[in-house]
């Protein structure tokens, strides 16, 4: 199994920026469709991005469409999540995930790999 390492979570202001990392280890990351998923407290785990193997293919939850960028870096084994105009509704733990086959998948039950999680808070 391939393991996961998120980086990059912090506290900003509504309208800022953060880059989230995913540096995967143990695996064949450029095989693998990768994902990121956020849960805030109180809710239930959400659907934020996906990306697949070769980067071809990608979708977005319509809350985060046209704000978060995911992309990968397959020679660095690295995914990445570029966040952008952050709202307070944007604070969660973001967790990065693998899955076994080369496309996405907006289905946490189709990853099987899962980092620790980040910690991003928007304040208001």
């Amino acid at each position: 199994q391939v393991q996961l390492v998120e980086s990059g979570g912090g506290l900003v202001q509504a309208g800022g920026s953060l880059r989230l990392s995913c540096a995967a280890s143990g695996g064949t990351f450029s095989r693998r469709g990768m994902g990121w998923f956020r849960q805030a407290p109180g809710k239930e785990r959400e659907f934020v991005a996906t990306i697949s193997a070769g980067a071809l293919r990608s979708s977005y939850a319509d809350s985060v469409k046209g704000r978060f960028t995911i992309s990968r870096d397959n020679a660095k084994s690295t995914l990445y999540l570029q966040m952008n105009s952050l709202k307070p509704e944007d604070t969660a733990i973001y967790y990065c995930a693998a899955r076994t086959e080369i496309w996405d998948s907006r289905t946490a039950r189709d990853y099987v790999s899962w980092g620790q999680g980040t910690q991003v808070t928007v304040s208001s």
